[in-house]
């Protein structure tokens, strides 16, 4: 008999119902090990179904031992891109310099992974499609949150009752906002847009990354593989949010193509690519920073509590970091107000150290000014020079993974006894 199968036969008892906005990376992380721990898990996510393809995401560090202890560590290792080189290029668009990637983000050769999002996001529903509920094309339209649970009314109609619920449904969260509020009490905006969108690979470029660079505009073509498409990626300083741009994707374009209208080098073609895109996925690069993770039987987990921006190359990481944690703390605590409380006394740390990583990778990649550029750029080339050991960031495993023992409480249903 196996630990769930205990937990579910508990004498009179009901197994804990949790109910998980977003589908993603954290969404079905966080099911996995609930369900493991004897949940009874529905996940609700607004898009028709998962999503396939998307931009390559890292998985480092104590995420690492998360996707091993999940079992999916060999499929992920089989979807590997493994990106060879990342170029660099002036104004002008003459090379700078070329290294190899890991010396630049501050990873580990041969340890860790790089995969398209998609390809996560299927390893983990793949994991446990068979053992939780998903509802696709729909999303929570209201919450109610009473002493023995949480009522909920979902966008397509109908309502149900659970004992707690979960926001993982990214950076503009949802859930995040009906139950603590408007997204700009814990935005913190870095001060840069970005523009990213896919286009035809007539660049000859396999498996690397070439970066051109202006003072506050950078211009990126990244290929995954030996395709016939490449990921476009148009990033620039912008001193405030345009908010105005962000229901409208043509002000999207128009905004963008007035930031990078005299650039050179592939730029222009960019530009036409992106007019064409039917994948255009454009916003603000920014953190969410936030006070407290929980706030009576609702909780929020990755990036909606906690995205530390694509700056960290660390988003995905905190997600499946964030979602063992959770899943182990309500798994470990009999009251669900002292799991969220162990969840965030036992995560914040790890989170804030990766967050504060912002500062140094965004100066190296978008320098605002011709002199922060020209600094950027030897130190690059004192880089390739003489590469640094291959030793990792140490925020990227800052976290050892704690064992988790489960209580019979958890099928009790019964949180407030």
């Amino acid at each position: 008999m196996t630990r769930t199968d205990e937990l579910r036969d508990v004498p009179g008892g009901r197994r804990r119902t949790v109910l998980i906005s977003g589908a993603s990376i954290a969404g079905p992380a966080l099911a996995f090990w609930l369900n493991r721990y004897g949940f009874a898990v529905t996940v609700v996510e607004k898009a028709g179904a998962l999503r396939d393809g998307g931009y390559p995401i890292d998985v480092r560090g104590t995420a690492l031992d998360v996707v091993r202890r999940m079992g999916i560590l060999p499929r992920l290792r089989d979807a590997h891109i493994d990106l060879r080189r990342l170029t660099f290029l002036d104004e002008d668009g003459a090379e700078v310099t070329s290294l190899a990637p890991h010396t630049v983000t501050g990873g580990v050769a041969g340890a860790d992974l790089e995969v398209r999002r998609g390809a996560l996001a299927d390893a983990l529903h793949s994991a446990v499609r068979d053992d939780v509920e998903f509802l696709f094309d729909d999303s929570i339209d209201t919450l109610d949150q009473h002493r023995h649970g949480v009522d909920v009314t979902f966008r397509r109609g109908g309502s149900r009752t659970f004992d707690l619920v979960v926001g993982a449904d990214g950076l503009h969260s949802h859930t995040r906002g009906l139950v603590f509020g408007p997204e700009e009490r814990f935005h913190r905006y870095l001060g840069y847009c970005f523009a990213g969108f896919t286009l035809p690979n007539t660049f000859g470029l396999v498996r690397e990354t070439t970066m051109w660079n202006a003072p506050g505009r950078a211009a990126v073509l990244y290929a995954v593989g030996d395709g016939d498409d490449v990921h476009g990626f148009l990033n620039f300083a912008c001193r405030q949010p345009p908010l105005d741009a962000f229901r409208d994707p043509e002000a999207q374009r128009d905004l963008v193509k007035a930031v990078f209208a005299d650039a050179g080098w592939e730029v222009p073609g960019m530009l036409a690519a992106m007019r064409a895109a039917d994948d255009l996925f454009f916003d603000v690069v920014s953190q969410i920073r936030m006070p407290r993770w929980a706030d009576g039987r609702v909780a929020l987990v990755g990036d909606a509590a906690y995205a530390p921006s694509f700056l960290t190359g660390q988003g995905s990481s905190l997600a499946l970091v964030g979602a063992y944690m959770l899943a182990g703390s309500l798994a470990a605590e009999r009251d669900h107000t002292v799991a969220f409380a162990a969840y965030e006394r036992d995560s914040r740390p790890f989170v804030t150290l990766n967050q504060d990583l912002v500062g140094t990778g965004d100066a190296l990649l978008f320098p605002t000014t011709a002199r922060a550029l020209e600094e950027r750029n030897a130190l690059l080339r004192g880089l390739a020079a003489t590469p640094p050991a291959a030793e990792g960031r140490p925020a990227h495993a800052a976290l050892v993974l704690p064992e988790f023992t489960p209580t019979a409480a958890l099928s009790s249903g019964r949180t407030d006894v």
